[in-house]
């Protein structure tokens, strides 16, 4: 039978099957658009999701009649109305990414970056955001960008071996091999469209579960009101801070305050289902509900963490107001046996870390089981709703987040995370000093000029800090008031400096008498040593 080609009612019909199909691979690259978002966000923070971001936006921006009419008008669903017509603005707008990238290549990925730019924009300017949450609108509009790039050449070749009239466009193709590539590329986009479609759906709704769940705590813990401490943090004395624009501020702000830990992922813990259990080589096993913890007398210290893997002027330290109970009161009510001397601490993702249980044990020392930072409950990248703070030890043997398990034991019979994987056993923090201003590699005015930053040494204290120019005597600089041994001190040198290069040293040295050595020591496996050193050009 002769080859015929199909009737113009036909092609009409060819031409809305394809427009049908390049609109729903706009939805799908969307849909891959949102559900990466959303995966970005679980790992970047809740608050980044765009549709949050984007709904949020509509809210400040919206004129207040327009509030008071949506809340007369919906009452307390206003906001899931709100939602819902993002969501078919949403739909629209993918309908017509397709079709137009489908008609007018390039134009469909225009408008799907177009829309990415303006959900970045909502991101980027929630008042807690950070430099990283527009990661999760970037990395969502690329992806979406590739599905729908790739859903196209699939539809495309689909079309090319149909064609609007019936007849294949190759030149060299007959009416018998039509229907094999007719098929074969028919089915490559069936595929790609229910792959992506399931893929989509499964990675979206996941990460939306899980960042509600996100959100849910952090409501949670915004609405916590934390207890009076019995013994509350003496007041910052008044000459702790030096105005020296560039340094460290004297206490950091939770959205600065360094984070490293193990946890790809932030976990979600409900305050009401936590337990802290006290076992191992103890007389009375313990638990705690968080409840039955924020009812015991807490204390409010000041206090430095540093990280083991800090290089010589790094920033991986910094100093916070803290709130918590101590742990040698719970380890006295535990009863360590004899022969114990270590404290296996467990976080609910699994890591562990070792502490040496004559530290926690010290009364002069103010390690605590911390559930307040800076004036409010634990962020949930801190630890929220209990993490341990211990003066003088690094945070992979006593920092451990999301406490859930303090066990009793011996450093004979069990390891920690860290020290499975080559690092020292009991990290006490070595003293320390960093210059903050002037900046590595900068050009500063001939004279007078400041040299300036931090010193740290937790448990022991600072003494002095010293200064030293290409090379030659060492120099005291001026120490602000120490707000006590387990905080940093900020220290400033007033230089006179001359015009060319030069290169500048800070060492300090601890109230032990101990000074930090000059030569160059690896962070493994108990922690960085050396002189920071910087260059800078006087003009």
């Amino acid at each position: 039978m002769a080859y015929q080609p199909k009737s113009a009612h036909h092609e009409r019909m060819s031409v809305q099957h394809v427009r049908r199909w390049s609109a729903l691979l706009g939805v799908l690259s969307a849909a891959g658009t949102l559900a990466v978002a959303e995966l970005v966000a679980l790992v970047v923070a809740p608050a980044s999701s765009p549709v949050l971001a984007v709904g949020s936006l509509v809210i400040d921006l919206a004129p207040a009649w327009l509030k008071d009419f949506t809340i007369a008008l919906f009452g307390t669903n206003n906001k899931l109305v709100l939602l819902l017509c993002l969501g078919v603005l949403v739909l629209l707008l993918a309908l017509i990414v397709g079709v137009l990238e489908y008609g007018k290549p390039g134009w469909g990925v225009v408008g799907l970056v177009a829309v990415g730019v303006i959900a970045t924009i909502a991101v980027a300017t929630r008042a807690e955001a950070t430099a990283v949450w527009p990661l999760s609108p970037v990395l969502g509009v690329a992806a979406g960008v590739l599905l729908l790039r790739l859903g196209m050449i699939r539809l495309r070749r689909w079309v090319r071996t149909t064609a609007v009239t019936g007849v294949p466009e190759a030149t060299n193709a007959t009416p018998a091999t039509v229907p094999a590539g007719r098929k074969a590329s028919r089915r490559d986009f069936l595929r790609f469209v229910g792959v992506t479609s399931v893929g989509a759906v499964l990675v979206g709704i996941g990460a939306r579960v899980a960042n509600a769940g996100a959100t849910a705590v952090d409501t949670v813990r915004r609405a916590l009101t934390l207890p009076a401490p019995a013994i509350p943090a003496p007041p910052i004395p008044a000459g702790a801070s030096l105005d020296v624009s560039g340094i460290s501020p004297i206490v950091t702000s939770n959205t600065d305050f360094y984070r490293i830990d193990t946890a790809l992922i932030v976990p979600n813990i409900d305050a009401d289902r936590w337990r802290l259990r006290v076992t191992g080589m103890v007389e009375n096993e313990l638990e705690f509900t968080f409840d039955e913890l924020l009812a015991l007398p807490m204390i409010e210290k000041i206090i430095t963490l540093s990280c083991v893997s800090n290089e010589v002027g790094g920033d991986l330290v910094d100093n916070a107001l803290w709130l918590g109970y101590p742990i040698h009161r719970v380890l006295a009510m535990a009863k360590p046996l004899p022969g114990s001397d270590m404290v296996l601490s467990r976080s609910v993702d699994g890591f562990t870390a070792s502490t040496p249980l004559e530290v926690l044990q010290d009364e002069d020392r103010d390690s605590i089981l911390a559930v307040g930072m800076n004036g409010e409950p634990l962020p949930r990248q801190h630890g929220f709703p209990v993490r341990m703070v211990v003066p003088g030890l690094y945070g992979y043997v006593s920092a451990t987040k999301w406490l859930v398990e303090l066990t009793v034991t011996r450093f004979a019979d069990q390891t920690a995370y860290w020290t499975d994987r080559g690092w020292s056993a009991k990290g006490p923090v070595k003293v320390q000093s960093r210059i903050d201003v002037p900046q590595q590699g900068i050009q500063v005015d001939a004279g007078t000029v400041p040299i300036a930053g931090v010193a740290w040494a937790p448990d022991t204290g600072v003494q002095t800090v010293e200064v030293r120019i290409d090379g030659g005597p060492w120099s005291e600089a001026r120490l602000a008031t120490a707000i006590s041994a387990d905080t940093w001190v900020q220290w400033v040198y007033d230089w006179q400096a001359t015009p060319g290069e030069h290169s500048i040293e800070v060492r300090a040295t601890d109230a032990a008498g101990v000074t930090q050595p000059g030569e160059p020591v690896p962070v493994v496996p108990d922690g960085a040593e050396g002189w920071h050193t910087i260059s800078v050009q006087a003009v």
